[in-house]
C-alpha cells in the first residue's frame, strides 16, 4: 500500500513536469487544462473514496479547520481529509483497542500532534513534499523523501497505532506520555 502511494506521487510529479515542458514548447496553456482535469479527478475521487473504506472506518472531511480529540474516547480506524488544518489526537486517556488501529491523514498543509500512552506502539509512514517530524524525541526534516518509523518493541505491544500521513507540507509530532505527565496536547 505505501509503495503504491509512492509510485502514484512520483508519477504525478513526473507528469506535471512533462506537461510544463510540453506547454512551453508548443505554447499551449496546459495549466488551464490540467487544473480543470485535476478538479474533475479530485471530485470523482471524493465521491468514490468513501465507498472504498472499510465499513467500521470513520471518515472526516474538512476544507479548513482543526480536528481535536482528547479525554476519554474510543479510538477506531479513521481517515481524515483536510485542505489546511491541524489534527490533535490525545490518546493518553482514550480507549485504544488491542491490535493495530489505522489512522490516515490526507492534507495539503497539516500540523499533526499525536500523544500516546507509553505502553502503546507507534508505526509512522509519512509522505510529503516538505515534511518535518518529531517522533519520540527524534527530529527529521525531509524533502520529497518518505519517512518510515516504528517504535522500539512495536511488534510486541498489545495496542498499536499505525499513523499514515500524505501531505504537501506536513509537520508531525508524536509523543508517548506516562500517566504522570501533564495532559496538554498543544505542547506535544
Amino acid at each position: 500500500m505505501r509503495f503504491n502511494v509512492q509510485i502514484i506521487f512520483g508519477v504525478i510529479i513526473v507528469l506535471i513536469g512533462i506537461a510544463i515542458i510540453f506547454g512551453m514548447l508548443f505554447e499551449i496553456d496546459l495549466w488551464a487544462i490540467c487544473f480543470s482535469v485535476g478538479l474533475i479527478l479530485f471530485g470523482v475521487w471524493i465521491l468514490v473514496r468513501p465507498r472504498i473504506l472499510p465499513e467500521d472506518s470513520d471518515l472526516k472531511v474538512r476544507i479548513f479547520g482543526d480536528i481535536r480529540k482528547r479525554g476519554s474516547w474510543l479510538v477506531t480506524d479513521q481517515e481524515i481529509w483536510l485542505f489546511i488544518g491541524d489534527v490533535r489526537l490525545d490518546m493518553t486517556e482514550a480507549q485504544i483497542p488491542d491490535g493495530v488501529t489505522n489512522i490516515r491523514i490526507i492534507a495539503f498543509i497539516s500540523d499533526v500532534r499525536l500523544r500516546l500512552p507509553a505502553e502503546t506502539g507507534i508505526s509512522l509512514s509519512s509522505m510529503a513534499f516538505v515534511n518535518e517530524t518529531h517522533v519520540l524525541g527524534k527530529k527529521r526534516s525531509n524533502f520529497l523523501v518518505p519517512m518510515e518509523y516504528k517504535s522500539e518493541g512495536y511488534s510486541d505491544t498489545l495496542q498499536k497505532v499505525s499513523l499514515e500521513t500524505i501531505c504537501f507540507i506536513g509537520d508531525i509530532r508524536v509523543k508517548q506520555i506516562t500517566k504522570q505527565e501533564a495532559p496538554n496536547i498543544d505542547n506535544a
